[in-house]
């Protein structure tokens, strides 16, 4: 399950960015390039906490498919898109596979979500996989740092667009999820799978091993067994005078 038992404790916004005109130019200024795949037909999903206190949750609790945006050096919402399940197995980009238009979603929701930076133009957009957040010591509620800056990316949203903000906020539905409860049973289902995958590998690695073995004593047999070597019932070698040989 996405959003799992319900608690008093955290509050949670979701959104589904479904862009309309999948052939539609996103207005993003300075935007990374590589960030391409479909958009499935229910759309994806993002999720934003209440406040800073529900951004510190959603730091700690963030699935390894998730990737995380946040206005450049203002307060703003802490905004995720979850992609599919394993999407983090797929290679060391795998975080592009977004469709440009979903990232401006992302990026026009974050920027709606921050007091000054909704009023401002020529905002920055900064967004990495939520794997690469930091957290140190002495950081504020909220706060956050990276592991590495290889793959923090940013993007330059000229102005707030109102029919995207507005079909987003369309689809906005609020839950209490346990985000910590559903971390844990989605680590389980992954277990479950790759002890699963890891039988079916099992399996084929043993039979192919069969089959060398056998394919590896078949040459050996023939390699000893050679017709021309051997003498028929009734015959006698002779040696190199033409003599029969008794040796």
């Amino acid at each position: 399950a996405i959003h799992g038992q319900l608690t008093s404790q955290t509050m949670v916004y979701f959104f589904t960015s479904k862009p309309p005109n999948e052939e539609a130019q996103p207005q993003l200024m300075d935007a990374p390039g590589g960030f391409s795949a479909p958009i499935p037909p229910d759309g994806c999903m993002l999720y934003m906490g209440k406040d800073k206190f529900e951004n510190e949750e959603l730091i700690k609790y963030a699935w390894p498919e998730d990737v995380w945006f946040h206005v450049d050096k203002e307060s703003s919402a802490h905004v995720y898109i979850r992609l599919p399940r394993g999407s983090h197995k797929k290679g060391d980009n795998w975080f592009k596979e977004i469709h440009p238009l979903v990232v401006e979603d992302c990026c026009q929701l974050v920027k709606a979500n921050s007091i000054r930076g909704n009023k401002l133009d020529n905002v920055s957009v900064v967004f990495t996989p939520a794997s690469n957040l930091k957290k140190s010591g002495g950081m504020e509620v909220g706060q956050v740092g990276f592991h590495s800056q290889t793959n923090v990316f940013k993007a330059k949203i000229k102005e707030r667009r109102n029919e995207i903000v507005n079909r987003l906020d369309k689809t906005k539905k609020w839950e209490e999820p346990n985000l910590q409860a559903d971390l844990i049973q989605r680590n389980k289902e992954e277990r479950v799978v790759a002890a699963k995958e890891a039988e079916v590998d099992r399996v084929q690695r043993e039979k192919q091993e069969a089959e060398w073995k056998k394919e590896k004593e078949e040459r050996s047999y023939d390699k000893l067994y050679d017709p021309t070597q051997m003498t028929a019932v009734g015959e006698m070698e002779l040696d190199s005078d033409g003599e029969p040989d008794f040796m």
